[in-house]
């Protein structure tokens, strides 16, 4: 396994935590960079609001976790906690097919970051605006790093 495919998985799971505890944040009621009434409009009147952002934020960080799976032991052979499948190979297929597909999703989602300081925003207060931007710029670098962790994945276990 080489040092900067462990390095690399490490970034990658730790990539979405900013942006993750910020949503978190703002799920509580905090308005971290919204004006009173932009929060109000992203949360909503009920409770969903702050559910929904509880949930994207820890399914964004499970996604981001098994990029580890790509440098583990557990994303080669199943766990043998788990029953019927515990001890089998991972297929190799199994394996690359969710992870290039992650990096195009990742891809289209967040590149797009990049123009972040490039719009307007007029929910949020000027500071609010560029410490978000910094908060989720992390994100940009999520596919990247994945489509690296991928291919050298794919070829460790080609052989």
């Amino acid at each position: 396994m080489p040092r900067w495919a462990r390095r690399a998985a490490h970034l990658a799971a730790l990539v979405a935590l900013p942006s993750s505890l910020w949503r978190i944040g703002l799920a509580l009621g905090f308005p971290l960079g919204y004006t009173d009434q932009g929060l109000r409009e992203l949360v909503g009147p009920t409770v969903w609001g702050p559910v929904y952002l509880i949930a994207l934020s820890v399914l964004t960080e499970v996604a981001a976790l098994l990029t580890l799976g790509l440098v583990q032991r557990w994303g080669q052979v199943v766990p043998r906690w788990l029953p019927f499948v515990g001890g089998k190979s991972v297929p190799l297929h199994a394996v690359i097919v969710p992870a290039w597909l992650g990096v195009a999703v990742l891809s289209v989602a967040w590149t797009p970051l990049l123009l972040w300081w490039a719009t307007p925003h007029e929910d949020m207060t000027d500071l609010g605006h560029t410490v978000v931007g910094l908060l989720y710029l992390p994100l940009v670098a999520w596919a990247p790093l994945l489509a690296a962790l991928t291919l050298s994945y794919q070829r460790r276990h080609r052989r």
